[in-house]
């Protein structure tokens, strides 16, 4: 995310070597990954594209690659898209709100969302438990917004329970509900 808010992956400072440890460390502690269609698209197959060759031209993508692909589930909340690549992936086509709060029964670690669509809508569903957000020392000016065209039924509390400077400037946070 930039300062002014725009989730748009293309508007940020980029992830280097030291914010894919941190991701790649993010999607071990996970037993799932949960994206809409258009996070998914970004992903697969380009990171086991890159777990499957090494082709991420430093240590740190290779890793991140290869913990995205050992990753338990992905779970992908699409009604258009025809069919998964990835192994261990599957397509939900209801609502993502109630799948989720199905899995949230289930024993296991944790559910990671990426995107924006997805987690804005758990987010206003109070459905979301954690916040992890790494804020990138930029103005876009424009792009998408996380909880955009969203309302919320009542203020969210949050408490910040972790952050991480990174050497590039960005910071990343960690807030639990209140």
């Amino acid at each position: 995310m930039t300062l002014d808010g725009c989730v748009d992956h293309t508007k940020g400072n980029g992830a280097d070597g030291e914010m894919h440890e941190y991701y790649a460390a993010l999607i071990r502690d996970a037993d799932m990954l949960a994206y809409g269609r258009k996070t998914y698209e970004l992903m697969v197959p380009y990171w086991p594209d890159v777990a499957k060759n090494h082709s991420g031209g430093t240590k740190e993508l290779n890793d991140f690659a290869e913990a995205f692909d050992a990753v338990n589930e992905i779970v992908v909340f699409s009604r258009s898209l025809e069919r998964a690549e990835g192994k261990n992936t599957r397509i939900v086509r209801t609502d993502p709100a109630d799948e989720i709060r199905r899995l949230k029964q289930e024993e296991g670690k944790s559910i990671l969302l990426g995107g924006v669509a997805v987690p804005s809508q758990l987010i206003a569903q109070g459905l979301v438990d954690e916040y992890r957000i790494v804020v990138h020392p930029v103005i876009a000016g424009e792009g998408r917004r996380l909880m955009e065209g969203i309302n919320l039924a009542e203020t969210l509390k949050l408490k910040l329970v972790e952050t991480k400077t990174f050497k590039s400037g960005s910071i990343a946070l960690r807030y639990v509900k209140q």
